[in-house]
């Protein structure tokens, strides 16, 4: 199949059309089109394409999704001087802007092509429902990309003909009739495609129902709480269609995965608990390099001390009021009696014997510098998570925190904040580039996410719809469950936000850590004065450290801090992004600027 895929990619590209520019809008050559919706092979063939515009672990360096991460309060780049423009208020307006704005109209332009040549080709009403159905889908998925960054954008009902600039550059849709026409796109193809994507035919993991509503789950989570908390109307609309889709698939997929490091660690995801979609990796035919990354000498990303501050004690209870939290130093404390993900999310401390290059290493004559390595020996029955870190070729890392000012000779594996991300690294990865774990697209762990917090925007969340979401993500990290009569206190919380609905995005940043939602996030929530507050790291002895980290405030110990304090507040034209200078001269001033840029 993955070969099949990129064979089809191939020919597509050769006989179709041209996309160097999204603005080309006439067929280069009719015939081939005709012929490539003749019948229902070739049209499958085109759709093939619109695959690879999921973002997965990309082929090669940081995906963009993580990029946006460094744009958020939890995580931050593990290099000097690689500060967020969002955060430090420098963004640009761009001449152009490929991957944000052009992209997703080359693939508009795509599924319009598709759309309307459907009803020429020879295939039955119910086909043509089907793949009609398919474009819709990916239409939907480019709008939405769009309507998020840029608020009001242009909408392209067809393919567009040479004497269609005024449409393209007329003025630009408001966000209310993009927004609900990419919600009718979503509930045609709900309604009419291949209930099992016609997996006989099409093959597994491809655009079923089950993919359809776990995009108006995510679409409806994302708009309804953006029109909430920016004063617009019908906020209502989209949380009841993330509840509807939601509540489906929760009824269709009744398990997730025992094993939180496997829905980014596995060689396959097919057939996967809670997995609806994901992107394959194959050794030799498409890989990646987002699995070594973490242990290249590249420097890679970090979680703050935010964080780390986000997983709750095993007890169900924040770091500031359990008693089984034991303080942040030694370094050993503060991961002790934790949610389990945490440990697959960052590595936990350690020491050992094996400097320089080694692959080879021993242990220490210090109990505690082990204590994580056998604790992870006892989670990770593959080995894949296991303990001590290595770079991505096999040399071992002598000690975590391995902070890039102390590394031993060490350049790989690096930390600035003491907490480097390591989700996604694995022993599976050692000495292979490119890596193939497969990426999860669309799975149940975000789509309970969205349903327990439309529901409590709603005002409808109680202990059973908990109990069947939050509670059973938190089951899986070793977490008590959350009891909302009995809400412990948290000092953190920002007191705007409902405690309970705290709880629900707690637990929304600590299961989606890292998976590029959290940017968007503080966006629709319009809370992105969380990414303004300075990123600190772990509580250090500055001698132990041979006084080479920086600690705030110059104390001889306390948080790592190698970023300075942004400029606040967050600048309210921020929350959208600023339209390609080219665009608004092509339409001769029809395309406005949004306010502020």
């Amino acid at each position: 199949m993955k070969l099949f895929r990129i064979f089809i990619a191939i020919v597509v590209f050769i006989l179709n059309y041209s996309c160097e520019d999204f603005l080309e809008r006439t067929p280069k050559d009719e015939l081939s089109i005709e012929s490539t919706f003749s019948n229902y092979n070739t049209i499958k063939a085109y759709a093939w394409n619109f695959y690879n515009d999921f973002l997965g672990y990309g082929t090669g360096g940081n995906p963009s999704f993580i990029q946006e991460e460094f744009s958020t309060d939890l995580m931050a780049r593990s290099r000097r001087n690689a500060y967020s423009p969002w955060i430090w208020q420098t963004v640009e307006i761009p001449a152009t802007d490929v991957a944000n704005y052009s992209q997703p109209f080359e693939g508009i332009r795509r599924c319009n092509i598709m759309i309307d040549n459907i009803d020429q080709s020879g295939i039955s009403e119910s086909e043509k429902n089907h793949w009609r159905s398919v474009a819709y889908f990916f239409k939907a998925y480019y709008y939405m990309d769009l309507v998020n960054k840029y608020g009001d954008i242009t909408w392209v009902e067809n393919t567009l003909k040479d004497d269609d600039d005024t449409i393209l550059y007329g003025p630009r849709t408001s966000r209310d009739i993009v927004a609900a026409n990419i919600l009718e796109l979503l509930e045609y193809a709900e309604n009419n495609i291949n209930p099992d994507g016609n997996i006989n035919v099409d093959g597994e993991n491809t655009i079923n129902v089950h993919v359809v509503r776990a995009l108006i789950s995510r679409f409806g989570i994302r708009e309804g709480t953006w029109r909430k908390y920016h004063g617009l109307s019908g906020s209502e609309t989209y949380l009841s269609a993330a509840i509807s889709s939601s509540e489906k698939l929760i009824e269709a997929y009744p398990n997730i995965m025992a094993d939180y490091s496997k829905v980014y660690c596995s060689e396959s995801l097919a057939g996967a608990d809670g997995i609806i979609l994901y992107t394959q990796y194959e050794e030799s035919v498409l890989g990646h390099t987002f699995g070594w990354y973490p242990g290249s000498s590249n420097g890679y990303c970090d979680l703050t001390r935010k964080a780390i501050d986000m997983y709750l004690m095993k007890d169900g209870q924040t770091r500031w009021t359990s008693p089984m939290f034991e303080g942040e130093y030694p370094y050993n404390n503060e991961f002790r009696n934790r949610d389990l993900r945490l440990y697959y999310t960052t590595p936990p401390p350690y020491k050992i014997i094996g400097p320089g290059v080694t692959t080879n290493w021993d242990y220490t004559d210090t109990p505690s510098d082990r204590e994580f390595i056998d604790i992870m020996d006892t989670l990770s029955t593959d080995g894949s998570k296991g303990l001590p870190m290595r770079a991505w070729s096999g040399p071992v890392v002598q000690k975590v925190p391995h902070f890039s000012d102390n590394n031993y000779g060490q350049t790989w594996s690096i930390t600035l904040t003491g907490y480097q991300y390591s989700k996604l690294f694995t022993r599976l990865n050692e000495g292979l580039r490119p890596c193939i774990n497969d990426s999860p697209v669309f799975r149940m762990g975000e789509v309970l996410l969205n349903y327990a917090e439309a529901k409590m925007e709603l005002g409808d969340f109680n202990q059973d719809i908990c109990d069947a979401t939050i509670n059973k993500l938190r089951a899986r990290g070793g977490v008590a469950s959350l009891d909302i009569l009995n809400i412990p206190d948290d000092p953190t919380r920002d007191p705007l936000v409902d405690p309970v609905l705290w709880e629900i995005r707690r637990e929304r940043a600590v299961e989606l850590m890292g998976d590029g939602f959290r940017f968007n996030d503080l966006r629709r929530w319009k809370k992105m004065d969380y990414a303004t507050e300075r990123k600190l790291g772990k509580y250090i002895v500055a001698a132990e450290e041979n006084n080479k980290v920086p600690i705030l405030n110059g104390a001889s110990e306390g948080y790592a801090a190698y970023e300075e304090q942004p400029p606040t507040p967050f600048l309210e034209h921020y929350y959208l992004y600023p339209i390609p200078t080219n665009e608004i001269t092509l339409s001769q001033g029809q395309i406005k600027q949004n306010p502020g840029w």
